[in-house]
């Protein structure tokens, strides 16, 4: 389980993060809400190390990770799908989904593990095409089978529907659902398109200004007016 404590970030003078508390439970989908600019990125580079916290307490598994590298982390169990995808344009896809793997640094594991072409079969298809000839939706599947590959047991996903076409969403939301439903991974899921989110959460947080400013169960998010938060 993820648990983050009182968590602090300043950007120069500014207060970013102002006393981020939550958790992220096995088999839950978290969804993190918020306008533009609220400090939602910004806490997931911290989770993932990438900028250091000014404080509080991030508990991955009951073991402080404060300390630890992003690629640390990553040994850890923790996978992180960035805003953008990133993936590498040149590399094929199957290339791309073989970066995967390199958690495992006993080096045995050189084949994509087929759970990753069953949940996206589009990759299947398109193994050796190049990753920057592919769609956006295409692209974004890609970056998410490529977190799988190092079989994560904490996803957190930046803005997975931004920019692609609806289809695609509904696919991808499918496949977040069915990797809840194992039991064995905790997701959270950063979004800021409410329809996907209020479908898929089983928790939510609403983020205003760095603070949390709402909490409840996914279930509840329409009664509690999670809509009116984060409209634009």
């Amino acid at each position: 389980m993820l648990q983050v404590s009182e968590l602090n970030q300043y950007y120069g003078g500014s207060h970013i993060l102002r006393g981020l508390s939550f958790d992220a439970k096995p088999g839950e989908i978290t969804c993190l809400l918020g306008r533009n600019g609220v400090g939602k990125t910004t806490l997931l580079k911290c989770l993932m190390g990438v900028i250091p916290a000014k404080s509080g307490e991030i508990r991955w598994q009951n073991k402080i990770i404060n300390t630890l590298k992003p690629h640390q982390r990553v040994q850890a169990g923790i996978a992180y799908v960035p805003q953008g995808r990133e993936i590498f344009p040149r590399l094929t896809v199957e290339e791309n989904l073989l970066m995967g793997l390199s958690r495992f640094s006993g080096g045995k594991a050189k084949q994509v593990p087929d759970e990753i072409y069953r949940l996206f079969p589009v990759l299947s298809q398109m193994k050796l095409r190049r990753g920057g000839d592919l769609s956006g939706g295409q692209q974004q599947q890609l970056a998410i089978g490529r977190a799988l590959a190092c079989r994560p047991q904490l996803l957190i996903l930046d803005e997975p529907t931004e920019g692609i076409q609806p289809s695609v969403i509904k696919e991808i939301g499918a496949v977040i659902r069915q990797l809840a439903q194992r039991g064995d991974m905790a997701i959270l899921l950063v979004e800021q398109f409410y329809d996907f989110a209020a479908e898929l959460a089983g928790n939510y947080l609403v983020m205003s200004r760095g603070e949390i400013v709402q909490r409840g169960k996914g279930e509840n998010m329409e009664s509690e007016g999670v809509r009116n938060l984060v409209a634009i």
